[in-house]
């Protein structure tokens, strides 16, 4: 989390109505939020559905909220429960792309060469194979840990149901079991 984020004040900010705070609160948490979806293995569809849901849910408790200092907890218990919500009602829907292959073909893209991206594609697939060989458990914490900014190891805990004392010694061992993995199958 970042140093200089004070969910309590950024709150309060919020609760006056303060589209800068509110910015600043989307921002702190947003990749925890989609991290949390992704760790329940949610569609890119269904993950945003629930991101969005659980930020109207906020808006929708802004004032009943008993401690606004742990809004990343409530965020993330939130989330989750979302996240089950979409799970237990089976919303699977196919989403096509509305937008023909052809009208992209005058649009110049602004990626990486494609020597780069396809190296940086194949170590990222590779990692993340390893990540999907890695026990439940781990492989959620290392999720929820990857988030961008991430998320303090109370939200964490928060997260995952677990104790924040436990987040740090769990995550150096999944990532030893990771690291043995990658050595393991030739990754770098």
């Amino acid at each position: 989390m970042k140093d200089d984020f004070e969910a309590d004040e950024v709150m309060a900010r919020v609760r006056k109505g303060d589209a800068s705070a509110w910015s600043a609160l989307t921002g702190q948490y947003t990749s925890l939020l989609w991290s949390i979806a992704r760790g329940l293995r949610l569609s890119e569809a269904d993950a945003a559905d629930a991101v969005q849901t659980t930020w109207l849910r906020l808006v929708e408790h802004l004032d009943s909220l008993r401690d606004p200092d742990r809004v990343g907890s409530w965020l993330a218990t939130s989330m989750r429960r979302e996240c089950y919500d979409v799970l237990r009602r089976g919303a699977r829907v196919q989403v096509g792309s509305p937008v023909g292959a052809g009208e992209w073909a005058g649009v110049a893209d602004p990626a990486d060469p494609l020597d780069v991206a396809l190296l940086r594609d194949e170590r990222d697939a590779e990692l993340w194979r390893a990540v999907g060989r890695l026990k439940p458990p781990c492989r959620r914490l290392l999720r929820v840990l990857a988030a961008d900014p991430p998320p303090s190891y109370a939200e964490a805990a928060a997260a995952l149901q677990m104790p924040v004392g436990s987040v740090g010694p769990t995550r150096q061992r999944c990532l030893r079991c990771l690291r043995e993995l990658l050595d393991k199958h030739g990754g770098e």
